[in-house]
């Protein structure tokens, strides 16, 4: 008997510095957010270097779509585990995030130096700029997750809920909803996933169980840290693992619950946040790295290096946790017709949370709250051009995002 899971060891092991190489290339190069990185991941890594097979990764972006956390980071750990092992995993998560963090917390730093933001042209034109990513991503997404009557109805569905119920507990209701109403309603496709395309690992059976519960153990042990001592590196720990650990889809999807537990309880001011988020569209790597501008930028408890550091840690340990979770049982679910029509249901939740985020805040803070009528409608000038910028011309994202910010400087 063993302990290990009834999985094969990947056929082409290699070393973690080809890993870490391969990976440091991706976080200083893939702009676009999280689906622009699972196209770019896919090139890389099915296409050029042939680590693993088409439906391998497609069933494995399926999974991380499925759990909480950052997607594309959470293919990139899978990927780095897979091949390299647990010094894989760590080498992949760091050379593919650390590009981004250095950049955001230098933004925050440069954010503060500044002083007041409500006033800048500069800030306004990158929060137009924001309101035409997140209408990309949404449409996007929802071309992809939601191309049948039953799922944009669900969707829909989760974006009335989350706009008439703002919270972040409501966010994680309306997607588990969701997950249930595709239980229920969606038929999946009937081609079963083939054996041979298996994304297979091997890790502990003992190991997968211990992260499954120290999950949950954290996330129901930390509020009651926080509580109890009310010291603020408890709460900063609280605040950004409950965001990892809460928020399924990843990328934009955290925004409302960041927002909902960074300003509206007074760690970090509206339009500072607002700004962190237009700054982060310019930055390659995943958008979870936005922790880190959050982390440097709070207003009380721990804040600069020391409070990036715990945001960033805290926001990614739920997704590694999961990984080495899950992963094992994956191959069982993967062929489970009842797994795939929650998670249909689940993306299409996704898709609906994320419209109810481009309305607000986006929308409201970066159109309509800009200032005088005249203003609003520069703004609102300013992300249609961006919008058409991005959806049409293909103008990749950061140039859009550093283009509003200088144009934001002279018009608004």
């Amino acid at each position: 008997m063993t302990d290990r899971t009834e999985t094969q060891a990947p056929r082409h092991p290699g070393s973690v510095l080809e890993v870490f190489l391969v990976f440091l290339r991706l976080g200083l190069t893939s702009f676009g957010g999280p689906v622009a990185h699972l196209a770019y991941f896919r090139e890389a890594f099915v296409v050029r270097r042939k680590w693993l097979s088409e439906k391998a990764y497609a069933d494995l972006v399926a999974l991380c779509q499925f759990l909480p956390g950052p997607a594309s980071s959470q293919v990139g750990m899978a990927l780095g585990l897979q091949r390299a092992g647990g010094g894989g995993m760590f080498a992949a998560w760091f050379a593919f995030t650390m590009p981004s963090v250095v950049l955001m917390v230098a933004f925050a730093y440069g954010v503060s130096a500044v002083g007041d933001l409500a006033d800048a042209g500069w800030i306004h034109g990158l929060k137009a700029a924001a309101v035409a990513v997140v209408a990309h991503a949404v449409i996007g997404m929802a071309k992809s997750l939601t191309p049948d009557p039953p799922r944009a109805t669900i969707a829909v569905g989760a974006m009335v809920v989350v706009l008439l119920l703002p919270g972040p507990l409501v966010l994680v209701g309306a997607i588990a909803v969701s997950g249930l109403i595709g239980l229920v309603w969606l038929k999946p496709p009937a081609q079963e996933p083939a054996a041979e395309d298996a994304f297979t690992v091997r890790v502990p059976r003992a190991v997968s169980v211990t992260c499954l519960v120290l999950f949950f153990a954290l996330l129901a042990g930390l509020p009651l840290l926080a509580a109890v001592t009310d010291d603020g590196a408890a709460r900063l720990t609280d605040t950004f693992y409950r965001a990892g650990a809460l928020v399924f889809g990843g990328g934009h999807v955290v925004l409302p619950l960041l927002e909902a537990e960074t300003v509206h309880t007074g760690l970090v001011g509206a339009d500072t946040f607002l700004a962190g988020y237009g700054g982060a569209q310019a930055v390659p790597g995943p958008l979870f790295t936005f922790a880190g501008f959050l982390g440097a930028s709070t207003l009380e408890g721990p804040t600069g290096l020391l409070g990036a550091a715990i945001a960033i840690l805290a926001i990614f340990l739920p997704a590694a946790l999961l990984i080495l979770g899950c992963l094992t049982l994956w191959e069982r679910l993967r062929v489970n017709r009842t797994a795939r029509r929650a998670l249909m249901g689940f993306n299409a939740g996704v898709v609906g949370v994320l419209a109810a985020a481009l309305w607000t805040p986006v929308f409201t803070a970066g159109i309509l709250e800009v200032g005088t009528d005249e203003q609003n409608l520069r703004a609102l000038i300013l992300g249609v051009v961006a919008f058409v910028a991005l959806n049409s011309w293909k103008v990749p994202a950061w140039a859009v995002v550093i283009a509003a910010g200088l144009v934001g400087a002279v018009i608004l």
